[in-house]
């Protein structure tokens, strides 16, 4: 059931969904929709037998927790002063920082999780702005009537192909370029580099994050395609995880969408 909170004399409305897909055993994508405040986070985990969902769930829930925490005037740079934006902006590379640790280190310290690791994509909102951040293939698309965006780009070795050669992903993938390669992860390395952005939503924007088991499955039309002509979020997410499932089902497929919606 979708949940709203009050954001810029608007509202911002959050939904979300996960699922094993058709041909995995276990599903090893983590979700957390909010509760106390505007935060979302999709996490797509890998590793041997079930450290992939160890992974995924670790950081989720310290990425959350550490929200939790300095939500309630726990500041970590105290007494110095930051703008809020930058403060937030801090908050939430600091959350996905400490995941990376806690992850690097349970991989170290137990041979079951060994090599684990996850991607993650986060969305929170503040004031007027919402901070995106991500590692990994996890993606966050905006959804506006004149069409969609993608608004971080993949850590991925066909974006990586891509980005030097100056040709689109697509072409990069046709070449031969192994698409399911990730160039940073959570867990891997002691340390880890978020990419951030902020943006400033309008009313009836729509941000969907997910997990790549979505948008390798359907194109970035369909999904546009079900964001404009379903209006009930929850629906929404079972629509396109239908459609993945339809699709092939190859991967677990999480989804989260967010809308920017008039105050009642």
């Amino acid at each position: 059931m979708s949940n709203s909170f009050p954001f810029n004399n608007m509202r911002v409305r959050f939904a979300g969904e996960t699922d094993i897909g058709k041909t995995h055993a276990e599903n090893e994508d983590s979700i957390y929709l909010p509760e106390m405040m505007p935060l979302g986070i999709v996490a797509d985990g890998m590793g041997g037998a079930a450290a992939g969902e160890v992974a995924s769930k670790l950081t989720v829930t310290i990425i959350s927790d550490f929200f939790k925490k300095t939500s309630e005037g726990w500041h970590p740079i105290w007494p110095l002063h930051m703008d809020p934006l930058k403060y937030n902006i801090f908050r939430m590379e600091s959350a996905i920082t400490l995941a990376n640790a806690r992850v690097h280190r349970q991989s170290k310290d137990d041979a079951s999780c060994k090599n684990m690791g996850t991607t993650v994509v986060t969305i929170f909102f503040e004031n007027s702005y919402c901070i995106l951040s991500h590692v990994g293939d996890s993606r966050v698309y905006r959804i506006r009537k004149d069409g969609l965006e993608l608004m971080l780009e993949d850590h991925s070795y066909v974006n990586e192909i891509a980005r030097m050669r100056h040709i689109t992903r697509e072409e990069a993938a046709a070449i031969g370029t192994k698409t399911n390669v990730v160039t940073r992860v959570i867990g891997p390395n002691p340390q880890i580099r978020p990419d951030t952005t902020v943006v400033y939503p309008q009313e009836d924007d729509l941000f969907i994050l997910c997990s790549d088991g979505l948008n390798d499955m359907i194109s970035d039309e369909q999904i546009f395609q079900i964001g404009t002509e379903t209006e009930d979020l929850d629906e929404m997410c079972e629509k396109m995880i239908a459609a993945a499932n339809e699709a092939g089902g190859e991967d677990n497929i999480t989804v989260i969408a967010v809308r920017i919606e008039k105050e009642e």
